[in-house]
């Protein structure tokens, strides 16, 4: 049997097809359309299932399930994006498990918050497949997939997780892309790193080789002077306890075993961004501190993720699969 996994993400879609052991035969990806509607989007979603089917070797109409795992907020009972925060306005409704279930002629289409879909990759692939543990991204924006007691949380409505909207700092330094203040987002994705960046130097205009006024100037630019530029390690050092203060917050909610950490921020500076959060963490947590690590999946966690759900109706739990990989 064949089923399908996607990861539709701010920046690229993918799509994966895998047999009963979770072996990936096809594989495909693309930009993420920027619009002029969400039907583009669907579009772009419904085009990598087609090229990755046709890699594998099948037509879509083969596969039996598919997981997709999403950029958020979604609205489960629909089974569409509504309204995301890291798309331009215009992309106001991204309709998914109806056209995904039209073009492979399944009923068994699970949708997922990207995150959630990262704690599913993450407990299936996992050696102990642990019942208590938290899948952690970093990237252009900030979300987490928490399981707890073997159930993956999910929410009525698909949203749990969204711990990058936590509260972190209530004099609201920052402003969130979603456009409320204070929340771990706003100081600590790969979108707002530099902002937060740009605060810091108006504030207190330290010498630097960061081009700080450059339109260009990224959380890559601020990465790369880290150990060489002054200003670069304070910025770093303030990310860092925003990241260690949100990921206590979320030891303390559900008292993980693990925290597992991607997005690419996390997978292309892991020393930068977790050893400081190793450290930091035991002056601010209360209750057993977890294994903080960088995830094995690398960038491909939230897609293998969406592929296990598929295969696991939806849970990751790899008992329901009769060869686990």
């Amino acid at each position: 049997m064949y089923y399908v996994g996607v990861d539709l993400g701010a920046t690229n879609v993918r799509a994966v097809v895998g047999d009963e052991t979770a072996a990936i035969l096809g594989s495909a990806s693309r930009d993420t359309p920027r619009g002029p509607n969400g039907i583009a989007v669907t579009e772009a979603v419904l085009e990598v299932i087609r090229a990755a089917s046709a890699d594998a070797g099948i037509a879509p109409s083969e596969a039996v399930a598919a997981g997709i795992g999403s950029i958020g907020p979604l609205d489960l009972a629909e089974g569409i994006v509504q309204g995301p925060a890291n798309l331009p306005d215009t992309v106001e409704r991204i309709p998914l498990v109806g056209p995904v279930g039209r073009l492979l002629d399944t009923d068994e289409v699970y949708l997922h918050n990207d995150t959630i879909a990262g704690v599913i990759g993450e407990r299936f692939h996992s050696e102990r497949n642990p019942d208590d543990m938290v899948y952690l991204t970093i990237s252009s924006g900030i979300g987490a997939g928490v399981a707890v007691d073997g159930n993956v949380l999910s929410g009525w409505d698909g949203n749990a997780g969204e711990v990058g909207h936590m509260t972190v700092d209530p004099h609201g330094f920052m402003t969130c892309g979603c456009g409320l203040d204070g929340h771990w987002e706003g100081y600590c994705s790969g979108n707002n790193i530099p902002k937060y960046a740009r605060e810091l130097y108006e504030e207190d205009p330290i010498e630097t080789s960061l081009p700080v006024e450059d339109p260009d100037f990224s959380a890559v630019d601020v990465f790369e002077a880290a150990g060489e530029d002054t200003f670069a390690d304070h910025v770093i050092d303030q990310v860092a306890h925003w990241n260690a203060m949100g990921i206590s917050n979320v030891i303390h909610a559900y008292a993980p075993l693990v925290v597992s950490v991607g997005g690419a921020v996390a997978l292309n500076n892991p020393k930068r961004v977790l050893d400081p959060i190793r450290e930091k963490l035991p002056e601010m947590v209360f209750i057993n501190v977890p294994e903080v690590r960088l995830t094995d999946l690398g960038d491909e966690v939230v897609v293998k993720g969406a592929l296990a759900s598929a295969l696991t109706g939806g849970t990751g739990d790899r008992s329901r699969v009769e060869s686990p990989p």
